[in-house]
């Protein structure tokens, strides 16, 4: 990319200084114009956008996290929405506003973090803007990606089998911890700070065949469940015994049943969910472990009809107790 020129002003210093510390990832082909200009411009076979809006006191507080780890997380949960279509990460742009008696190196801190998740998956930082204000911090990442074969939501089918990566509830684990004025332990503070977006493990099963259908863990598996089901037309029952609690959601829950509703219900995972065809997974499941040393476990299967339900450890299968996490629930629109 060319030089980035910018004219005089504290703000455009503060650009300067937050794309220099940004520069750590070179960028790829599909990047025609950077920032610098009004507009990036990016090219692919098919580009895929999404934006997720981060806002202080609804998403984060800033007594749980470091400037860079508010910035890191809000561009993981916007990057992971591309591994959730299986597409491959181009850069981001972020718009963010900051308090109006905050000093300017908050934003440059927060700017810090978004960058980094970015070059972690070799994505680049390709712009934004930058506003005060006299509310709370807010955190807006709008993600560009590329993808040949986008994986939808709407795939699954009568006989697959719905899959997960990793554990589930480790987040909202340390959620719960920090609103009983407790600190979470590492493990789960480190998976809400800094969440992993899965996009090389879905492109590695796109590659191998194995995703029927596709989205990422944003508002607990209850609810994204419900989401594929929706999409998909089709029934999902969930195994009770199969779902991978995290081990720090099972040290903060008052029992079992509180520590299966944080790994349903509590969200924040940005694990993958997915439906496979029958044996698909079965074959490369050892591979794929070994590949990225995360668990791959099937949580339940894909019936004709509507809806999530549950079988418990008796066998019995019911309506969930519970959905995932909802912005809007009823009565509020």
């Amino acid at each position: 990319m060319k030089r980035i020129n910018l004219g005089k002003g504290a703000e455009f210093d503060l650009i300067r200084q937050i794309l220099a510390a940004g520069g750590r990832t070179e960028p790829s082909d599909a990047i025609r114009v950077g920032p610098g200009d009004d507009c990036a411009v990016v090219r692919g076979e098919g580009v895929a956008l999404s934006v997720d809006m981060a806002v202080e006191g609804v998403h984060f507080r800033r007594e749980w996290l470091e400037p860079e780890e508010i910035g890191y997380r809000a561009a993981a949960a916007a990057l992971s929405d591309l591994a959730a279509m299986a597409a491959s990460p181009l850069g981001i742009l972020v718009a963010l506003a900051t308090p109006v008696d905050e000093p300017g190196d908050l934003a440059r801190r927060i700017m810090e973090g978004a960058g980094a998740a970015a070059a972690n998956l070799r994505a680049v930082l390709l712009g934004g803007d930058m506003t005060r204000t006299p509310g709370p911090v807010v955190v807006d990442v709008v993600v560009v990606g590329n993808t040949v074969r986008p994986v939808l939501r709407d795939g699954a089918r009568p006989g697959d089998s719905l899959w997960v990566t990793g554990e589930l509830g480790a987040a909202a684990a340390a959620v719960r911890s920090w609103t009983q004025g407790q600190q979470p332990e590492p493990a789960a503070r480190l998976a809400y700070a800094l969440p992993t977006p899965r996009v090389a493990e879905a492109g590695w099963l796109a590659a191998h065949n194995a995703l029927d259908a596709l989205l990422d863990i944003s508002d607990g598996l209850a609810g994204d469940a419900g989401h594929m089901a929706a999409a998909s037309g089709v029934r999902i029952i969930l195994d009770e015994a199969s779902i991978p609690v995290h081990p720090t959601a099972s040290a903060v829950a008052s029992g079992p049943d509180d520590a299966l509703y944080l790994a349903l219900a509590g969200g924040d995972d940005y694990e993958l969910c997915f439906a496979a065809p029958p044996g698909a997974v079965e074959r490369i499941r050892d591979r794929f472990m070994d590949t990225f040393d995360v668990a791959l476990t099937r949580v339940g299967t894909v019936h004709e009809g509507s809806g999530v339900l549950l079988r418990d450890r008796t066998g019995a299968v019911n309506p969930l107790p519970y959905a995932g996490y909802d912005h809007f629930p009823a009565g509020d629109a």
